[in-house]
Formats: C-alpha cells, structure tokens, sequence
C-alpha cells in the first residue's frame, strides 16, 4: 500500500512563498510519475506540476516561472516551492504519483490560502 503524505501548506500575504512537501512511503523512483494537483472550492482538480521518474518536469501555464517542483531521493520527497503566490493560487494542493502499472495514488491533501 502506498501512501503519500503532504505538508507545508497554510495562510501567506499574496507575494509570499511557501514549501510544499509529499513522503512517500516507498522510494519515489518506484513511480513513473509524481506531482502537485490544487482543487479550489467549486472547481475541477487542475495539474500544477509534474517530475518523470527521468527527471523531466511540466508546469501548468498558470504556475510557471513562479513554481518550482524537485524531489530528493534520500528523503523519498517530492516538493514544490511556490514564490509570487497569487490569491488565485488558494485551493487544496494534493501530492498524486503513479507507478509503471499506471496504478494512481494521491496524499489526503493540505490547504493552501493566499491573502489579498
């Protein structure tokens, strides 16, 4: 069983940055693809980022040059720094991996609010 367990979320002025992080309970080069997802109340569960077992990352066009995803192999995380954040950017931001049998996991979710 996997699990993927996220943290670092909370309440920033509009501007500010915060340091998402996803565990995962077994090394994160057992997945082919781990990522950031963020649902804001009302709306459809968007991609924010994307990090391929290969390294190869993809960026929502709405995050780009703001957000930055990386991993450590050591701690079997999987991060995402966010700079510049935008009121826009509130939503519940969840961690989401999938390994090479296409099976799909996700984190329970961690709030992220941004103030005007």
């Amino acid at each position: 069983q996997v699990q993927l367990v996220e943290s670092g979320g909370g309440l920033v002025q509009a501007g500010g940055s915060l340091r998402l992080s996803c565990a995962a309970s077994r090394s994160i080069f057992d997945f082919s693809v781990m990522g950031w997802y963020h649902q804001a109340p009302g709306k459809q569960r968007d991609l924010v980022a994307t990090i391929t077992n290969g390294g190869r990352k993809n960026y929502a066009d709405s995050v780009r040059g703001r957000f930055t995803i990386s991993r450590d192999s050591v701690r079997n995380t999987v991060n995402l720094q966010m700079d510049s954040l935008k009121p826009e950017d509130t939503a519940v931001y969840y961690c989401e991996a999938e390994d090479f049998g296409r099976n799909g996991y996700w984190g329970q979710g961690t709030q992220v609010t941004v103030s005007s």
